[in-house]
């Protein structure tokens, strides 16, 4: 499957978060998750999918099962299924590439 950048859909989850679907089939989903200001967080939450976040640009603190850490440019993390976890951005214009397995049915809606 190709997935072309002006193709890719364009969601809108809150005032701060501009995601892109990319390239999902049904046990994988690809997003790329733009963050505007450092005015929010994302709560912490679970799902049951695995994430894998790729941090592409900016600073976030990442807390994971209630331990913190500073993630930049570079920086990858692996969020198992159910394991809680959110952030608070650091940098304005941060982005993170997540993949999600299975597909995250939730984000084709």
């Amino acid at each position: 499957m190709i997935i072309k950048n002006e193709d890719a859909v364009m969601q809108f989850p809150d005032d701060n978060t501009n995601r892109k679907i990319l390239a999902n089939g049904d046990s994988l989903l690809g997003a790329r998750v733009i963050f505007d200001k450092t005015t929010t967080s994302v709560v912490p939450h679970t799902h049951p999918h695995d994430q894998f976040t790729y941090v592409l640009k900016g600073k976030l603190k990442f807390i994971i099962d209630g331990e913190e850490t500073i993630v930049t440019a570079g920086d990858s993390l692996l969020f198992p299924s159910n394991v809680p976890h959110g952030c608070i951005i650091l940098e304005e214009g941060s982005e993170l590439l997540d993949v999600f397995t299975p597909t995250r049915e939730d984000f084709l809606k």
